[in-house]
């Protein structure tokens, strides 16, 4: 098959699960760190981050995000970093907005859906990220949110060069599990010159992920989507994820 490499994301905590779920999910920083280590090892290219407070709970706490940012810098250098402005059932756009003012992350990703709750800070949230040079991946739930999307592009509120977005098949909760034909809405009416990626919830989350990558997606892959196996008990961690799903792809590569 004539498939290019995609881009692979290591997705390894969110916001929701914790160490009752997974004893190997990351929730201090150190966890994070040696969870980034071993999952570049193992090919990952990128790093989507959540960061915990003291209590474990998802934080934007700006202070946190530098300092965790800072140290992966150094542990994984050649790894790409993206943070989230997730809410989390927890911060409001205005809050999200004041993370990436102070964080100024390189790469972030952002929820459509989540600054519709207050379309009034919508330019300003893109035009923040404009001006200090953070590379947007707008989050797609459906359709309607790819809908929004496109009327901002058209309305100048998400700038020209703010294309890039991922796919989310199935839900965390309450829990659907995707399966590979989830994709066909979210490609159908997509900007073929835009790049996009998908992240899938649920044990068929590799069979997911390599559907996308048939069609020349990017890839996000670990325990914030998923824990299992396809059937075969649970990862190890996050690294035994990642090189699965590699294997995978070197298999129907060949």
């Amino acid at each position: 098959m004539n498939m290019k490499h995609p881009f692979v994301m290591v997705a390894p905590n969110g916001a929701r699960r914790g160490k009752a779920d997974h004893p190997a999910l990351p929730v201090t920083m150190e966890d994070i760190l040696s969870t980034a280590s071993t999952c570049f090892a193992a090919g990952a290219n990128g790093l989507h981050l959540h960061v915990r407070d003291d209590s474990g709970l998802h934080s934007l706490d700006a202070g946190r995000y530098r300092e965790t940012l800072a140290a992966l810098e150094q542990a994984v250098p050649e790894m790409r970093l993206q943070i989230t402005t997730e809410s989390g059932g927890r911060f409001d756009v205005a809050q999200q907005l004041h993370c990436l003012r102070e964080v100024k992350p390189s790469w972030a990703s952002v929820s459509v859906r989540e600054v519709m709750r207050s379309p009034e800070l919508a330019d300003t949230v893109y035009g923040t990220m404009a001006e200090n040079g953070t590379e947007v991946q707008h989050i797609l739930y459906d359709p309607k949110d790819a809908e929004q999307l496109r009327q901002w592009q058209a309305e100048g509120i998400v700038r020209a060069h703010q294309t890039s977005v991922i796919f989310v098949l199935g839900k965390y909760t309450p829990p659907v599990a995707a399966v590979p034909s989830d994709l066909n809405a979210h490609l159908d009416g997509h900007d073929a010159n835009a790049p996009w990626m998908v992240c899938a919830f649920g044990q068929n989350e590799h069979e997911c992920l390599l559907e996308a990558a048939r069609r020349g997606g990017n890839l996000r892959v670990g325990f914030e989507n998923n824990l299992e196996d396809n059937g075969n008990g649970m990862f190890e961690d996050n690294a035994q994820s990642v090189t699965s799903l590699l294997n995978s792809l070197k298999r129907i590569a060949a």
